[in-house]
């Protein structure tokens, strides 16, 4: 399970946040909660996965603390919060679209042809990853591959469900 999942399930405001531009306020947060200096996704990562009960009960006190500041902000409630992602991905494509910009398409292109050559060469042999320098670049351009096809396709989200309650 992923760790944005874990803390959606436990923290659903800050899991709502961390799919948003509020990404950054809902990791520091988190970090903040379980007493992480380093406030990175993959610290953030390893310590949600090793999380003690303890820990989620402190995820769980920052949510409704990170709650509170988002409604004096303005927010109501979860939907707000995850309108503004929803909201964000609209405004990129409706400018690309209303400008004629090539470039996001052309970026996208490139990401995913080369995600595909790679993958192509590390299944047939052509090539070999033996560094963890390789392995990070591999690693990013599959990631950012799938955030190209996110970008022209959309994604599901059913991670954050949020009831009519929230």
């Amino acid at each position: 399970m992923d760790w944005k999942q874990i803390v959606g399930t436990v923290a659903p405001w800050i899991g709502t946040a961390l799919s948003g531009p509020l990404g950054g306020l809902a990791m520091s947060a988190v970090a903040d909660a379980l007493g992480l200096s380093e406030k990175t996704e993959d610290a953030l990562k390893q310590a949600v996965a090793g999380a003690t009960p303890e820990q989620m009960l402190a995820i769980k006190n920052a949510d409704q603390q990170f709650a509170a500041r988002m409604q004096e902000l303005g927010f109501a409630n979860q939907q707000a919060l995850a309108k503004i992602a929803a909201d964000d991905r609209a405004n990129a494509r409706a400018r690309e679209t209303a400008t004629g910009d090539r470039t996001q398409r052309n970026l996208a292109y490139m990401l995913v042809g080369g995600a595909l050559l790679v993958g192509a060469g590390l299944l047939f042999g052509g090539i070999r990853v033996d560094s963890a320098l390789a392995g990070a670049v591999v690693g990013y351009l599959f990631n950012e591959a799938g955030a190209a096809s996110t970008y022209y396709f959309g994604e599901i989200q059913k991670r954050f469900q949020v009831s009519k309650d929230s």
